[in-house]
């Protein structure tokens, strides 16, 4: 590993000169309208795992809201801001947000939906890609966490949850500049424009970050960009949305024991439509390739090339009903596809239909939501029937009781059904994988400088798929012609998970928000038989994470965040991380300070993080 690290600021000659060129184009003028669509509100909503969306304090379900506006110039990827709740484990293979897997409550990275302003992100090929997202952190509002079981309203994959990275339409005319560098030769450039023009509005963006790496074979370059408008008519608001992004990085040690490198391609399309103020449209494509060497130096050993796409289209629509009540009915259908040296040339579609009744009385201190999903799937398999309870009830002002129960199912990726490799081995007839969850728990606001949470959970799951290979015990039941010492994906029965999340912050003055949450979870695995798991048995049983924010004055803000982490049978490990920014004026300087506490973990076996790293830099805003 190299230990050197150096931080070397040069001057970015070229940001002020794009500054100037975009702002006079912006001058330019453009076709008026009436008047400008709708940007949000000022209280915080919750989208996720409700019939429309509500005010946090309203919620059903145990929903984490992470914001992001005004904060990126902290955070060198959108998954960074996912580790200020402690339910969500972050397995990172290295830096700069090339490759990461999300665990939510114990279930594997494969069991957490991840979405983009409600659109499936989930990768066809393998969920190792479901966070290439094409969009940088500074053009996000917000990232909801939906914990438990969201299949009901979300569909396929969202077994353990759902997490949403969530864009809005700019209020003015703005550019954001910025640039940094780093430990290990590391560099990092955002570009972002925004513009409002009567009822319109849009923004584009472009994004990059590379390292050399900290240890050899793990350097890394990542390039996004991304361009959405909004457009208000009387119809309603029209989304529009094209992004891209291009990843490629070393992979030492990510799959195995194997000087690999990996790049990896995409793009994403989406249309949005209001038809009224009650039936709203949707339509998205995304296509994404992997290219994979085993041996970098010498690609002709082995080399895999993916290429595969996937299709969604939905329509929903709300109904006003007596006494609070609101039904909301939708139908969606979705495609996936594969072209693959390795995986061959696979597709399938799935429809499915779903309906939810949400029951809030005025004046009344209860609510309740009832929902079904029915997802029928092409080639004659079997239909999925996904029902969900959820509800809640205000003792007090300040004391919220809430509670949930529903069914979650994800089906086998593309990897998972016909992968293979020297060292793994799909399984064709795989089983798709479901879970019951349930939930209970309570929120408390004795002040509005006080805010404490607990909620227990506990999730039965049934046909895990996982990767195995015989153990210590001779002749293990392994799948069928699954050869000795190979991980072969299988079906695993007699897991469940029940656990405790809880979460305490704390605002002693204007300038200071200290807050910290702890997650602990206890699994129970009944039939390995002697069977070696690769990525089940990987979880926290212990992750915490405190905080403490101070606004020094000036618009100086430091942050101070500590994660004490301890994954199954293995050594807990505390990472200690601080930023200090300068969240307003035009010119605006920052410093990151990655692992301060020069921890050597792992959040995936055999894949070390890096050392102790500086990022400091500055940007550029241009507008209000």
């Amino acid at each position: 590993m190299r230990q050197k690290q150096f931080i070397h600021f040069r001057r970015v000659l070229w940001l002020p000169l794009l500054a100037v060129g975009l702002r006079a184009a912006f001058a330019q003028s453009a076709p008026a309208a009436p008047a400008a669509p709708v940007k949000g509100n000022s209280e915080t909503m919750v989208v996720l795992g409700t019939a429309t969306p509500v005010p946090l304090a309203e919620s059903q379900r145990s929903v984490e809201i992470l914001p992001v506006k005004g904060e990126s110039l902290a955070a060198e990827s959108p998954q960074d801001f996912l580790r200020g709740d402690s339910s969500v484990f972050l397995e990172e293979r290295g830096a700069g947000g090339g490759q990461a897997d999300l665990v939510l409550r114990g279930g594997s990275f494969e069991q957490t939906l991840v979405l983009l302003n409600g659109f499936r992100i989930n990768d066809a090929q393998t969920s190792h890609h479901n966070l290439d997202l094409p969009v940088p952190p500074e053009a996000m509002d917000s990232i909801q966490v939906l914990e438990g079981a969201g299949s009901t309203l979300h569909g396929v994959d969202a077994l353990s949850g759902v997490v949403d990275f969530l864009t809005a339409a700019p209020d003015h005319d703005s550019i954001f500049l910025r640039g940094g560098e780093g430990s290990f030769e590391s560099n990092e450039e955002t570009l972002l424009a925004g513009a409002t023009r009567g009822r319109w509005s849009g923004r584009v963006t472009a994004e990059r970050n590379f390292s050399t790496g900290f240890m050899a074979d793990r350097d890394y370059r990542n390039e996004d960009s991304s361009a959405e408008s909004w457009m208000g008519s009387r119809l309603g608001v029209t989304d529009l949305m094209f992004a891209g992004s291009d990843r490629s990085f070393g992979a030492n040690q990510f799959y195995g024991d194997y000087p690999s490198w990996e790049r990896t391609k995409g793009w994403f399309g989406s249309a949005r439509q209001e038809l009224g103020s009650r039936t709203q449209a949707a339509f998205a494509y995304r296509r994404h390739t992997d290219e994979f060497v085993l041996f970098r130096d010498d690609p002709a050993i082995y080399e895999n090339n993916h290429i595969d796409g996937s299709w969604q289209g939905s329509l929903r629509r709300t109904e006003n009903l007596p006494a609070g009540t609101l039904l909301l009915m939708g139908l969606q259908v979705d495609g996936d596809s594969i072209h693959s040296n390795n995986l061959g040339l696979h597709a399938r579609n799935r429809g499915a239909g779903y309906v939810d009744v949400d029951l809030r009385p005025a004046k009344k201190r209860w609510s309740l939501s009832a929902g079904a999903r029915e997802e029928i799937f092409s080639g004659g398999a079997k239909a999925v029937f996904s029902p969900e309870l959820a509800g809640s009830f205000r003792v007090a002002g300040s004391l919220k009781l809430r509670a949930t129960g529903g069914f979650g199912f994800r089906i086998p990726t593309y990897t998972d059904l016909y992968y293979s490799d020297p060292s793994t081995l799909g399984n064709a007839n795989l089983k798709p994988e479901s879970a019951w969850t349930g939930d209970g728990g309570a929120d408390w606001t004795p002040s509005t400088k006080i805010e404490l949470s607990a909620t227990g959970f506990y999730s039965q799951q049934h046909d895990t798929i996982d990767y195995v290979k015989s153990a210590t015990v001779p002749n293990a039941n392994l799948p069928s012609g699954c050869p000795a010492n190979i991980w072969c994906a299988d079906n695993l029965n007699g897991l469940h998970f029940a656990g405790v999340e809880t979460s305490f912050t704390w605002i002693p003055n204007r300038s200071q928000t200290v807050r910290i949450e702890w997650t602990a979870l206890h699994g129970a695995q009944t039939a390995l038989h002697g069977l070696e798991s690769e990525y089940v048995f990987n979880y926290p049983v212990e992750n915490i994470h405190a905080s403490w924010t101070w606004a020094m004055g000036h618009d100086i803000v430091l942050t101070n965040a500590v994660q004490i982490a301890q994954r199954y049978q293995q050594t807990v490990y505390p990472v200690w991380n601080a930023t200090l920014t300068r969240n307003a004026w035009k010119v605006r300087p920052y410093l990151r300070l990655m692992n301060a506490s020069n921890t050597g973990y792992q959040e995936i076996g055999g894949v070390n993080m890096p050392p102790r790293t500086i990022m400091g830099g500055l940007s550029v805003q241009i507008g209000r």
